[in-house]
């Protein structure tokens, strides 16, 4: 793995894995990250709403903004930023690297 621990980082999958539009959630210790793939280019934030602690995951995508299903907050899947109330507390976005053909994340915080 070249250089870089991989025992540090969280195993996702493989590029095929994620279609444009698709996501999965994988665990890091216990925080939940879900991973997005948007026109091909992958991010990763933390799959808890800051408003109430739902799930995003499952929430709808509008360019690279996913929706909380629960009560429409918006966050920015590049950043964690908050576009939209009722959240107004950013979360947590995470690195997303490829080696040899995986996709790799990991709580870095």
């Amino acid at each position: 793995m070249n250089d870089w621990n991989a025992h540090d980082w969280v195993r996702v999958g493989t590029r095929s894995d994620f279609l444009p539009g698709e996501y999965k959630v994988v665990w890091d210790g216990d925080t939940p990250i879900a991973v997005y793939n948007i026109d091909g280019a992958l991010y990763a934030i933390e799959d808890t709403c800051t408003h109430d602690g739902g799930d995003l995951a499952g929430g709808e995508v509008f360019g690279f903004e996913v929706e909380c299903p629960r009560h429409g907050a918006r966050f920015d899947v590049r950043t964690g930023a908050v576009t939209k109330p009722p959240a107004y507390e950013p979360i947590a976005s995470f690195p997303v690297r490829e080696e040899d053909g995986a996709i790799w994340t990991r709580d870095d915080r």
